[in-house]
Parts: structure tokens; sequence; C-alpha cells
């Protein structure tokens, strides 16, 4: 019985939390969703960079203008909606003196030769939306620089592998171009998953299965007790009844 008031308590915790979880991923869709609505604000520059966070930055609409590095362009794995393929980043030197890069769009496997990527030269304007850097590589597989395999867009690593110095600890998903162009920007999908209610009912849905089976051990153990009470008070009192019968005769 102590172990199933345990898990009850447990599972009541973790109901609990999984509440908790959900407010604060509301909360960050709607933060997001705000975001998303707002006019495009410059892209912060070095004083900035420490204070960039995921939870308070990442999908803010920024822009920034600058002429991009040609010769520099990195391709990372990556499956879309045109189906799989290469995200292109490109280094951008902003006219603030900082380097950003800039994920122009997506290229299918057959439009990624450096003549099909190039960036455009002379001064550009970006606008788009402003994404953390992705550390490390992909689930399982971990960026490999040396061979030029990339499956995140780890923005400290690529400048590294590029001899860019140091670069911006964010990148830009640029917005989408004129039809038909490679790069295909404006592919960025901004989507949360919130499935912390179903875990909340379900936590408690075991927490109440957990106090129901402690009841049934309590009350299948009170049953032999009360019996066998029971029991010892008939043979008591048929004991009783039996000698005064004998002092009778």
């Amino acid at each position: 019985m102590g172990f199933a008031a345990f898990a009850t308590v447990v599972f009541v915790c973790l109901g609990v939390w999984q509440l908790q979880r959900r407010e604060w991923k509301l909360d960050l869709i709607a933060r997001v969703d705000a975001r998303l609505a707002a006019a495009p604000v410059a892209a912060p520059g070095p004083d900035g960079w420490a204070g960039i966070t995921a939870d308070g930055d990442a999908y803010r609409r920024v822009t920034a203008t600058g002429t991009y590095e040609t010769g520099h362009d990195t391709l990372v794995q990556a499956v879309t909606e045109l189906g799989p393929g290469s995200w292109v980043l490109t280094p951008l030197a902003t006219a603030e003196g900082f380097t950003v890069l800039v994920n122009r769009g997506f290229a299918p496997p057959d439009r990624r030769t450096p003549a099909d990527i190039a960036p455009p030269e002379g001064p550009v304007t970006v606008t788009g939306l402003l994404r953390v850097t992705e550390p490390g590589g992909a689930f399982l597989r971990s960026n490999d620089p040396d061979a030029g395999r990339w499956y995140s867009r780890d923005t400290a690593a690529i400048a590294t592998a590029g001899g860019l110095g140091a670069v911006a600890p964010y990148f830009i998903d640029a917005d989408a171009d004129a039809p038909g162009e490679v790069p295909v920007g404006g592919l960025t999908v901004v989507q949360f998953r919130n499935s912390h209610l179903v875990y909340a009912l379900t936590w408690f849905a075991l927490a109440l299965t957990s106090i129901a089976i402690t009841a049934l051990g309590l009350r299948r153990e009170r049953g032999p007790s009360e019996a066998g009470r029971s029991g010892t008070a008939r043979s008591e009192s048929g004991r009783g009844d039996t000698k005064r019968v004998a002092v009778g005769g």
C-alpha cells in the first residue's frame, strides 16, 4: 500500500507539472505570434548578442542591409514541403560592421551548384526571421565541417570552417524572393507541439487508478480481519451457552 500511495503522489505532481508546462507553452506561442505580426526591427549588433535567447528572440522579424560575401555559401541538409535538399547559408557583411549568416532559402539537389546558388552582388536589404544558432548537429547526426557535411545551422562552427571570424549568434531566415528563384525563401515553419494537457490528464488518470488500487487493497485487508473477529465472537458465545446448560443440569 505504501508504494501505491507514493505512486499516487508522484502521478499528481507530474500532472500539475504538465499543466504548468502547458501555461508556459501557451505564453510562448502568444509571444511568438506577436513577434510574427510586428514590424521588422534592425538585426541585433554585437552589443546585444549576449542577451539573445530562444525564448526571448526566436522568430522576431528583423532586417539587415549589407553585402553578401561570395564564395562562402554553406549547404545544410534540409527536408521541406518541397522535398529533401539543402538550406543555403551565406554571410552578410552588414553596413553596421558585423557579419550575420543569412539562410537565403532552400535548394533542391539538382539546383545547388555554385552558379545556381550564387548570391546577388552589391548592397542588399534582407528581411526575415531571427533564428537562434543550432549547435552540434541534428538528432543522431553530428556536423562534420572537414567533410562539408552540415545537419544544423551552427553559426559559430560554420564561421570557423569558412574562416569568417566572429559572426552573430543567430541567423536570419530570409523571406521569399520572386517566384521561381533559387534558393527558395520563406519556408520557415513556425509550429509548437502542445500536448501538455493530454499528458496531464494521463498522469491524473494514473493517479486515480492508483487510488482505486489502494482502496481495493485496504478493503481486502479489512475483510479477513473482520471475518476473524466475527468468528471469534460467535465461538465465545457458544462456549458460554454450553456452560450455562451444564450448570442447570
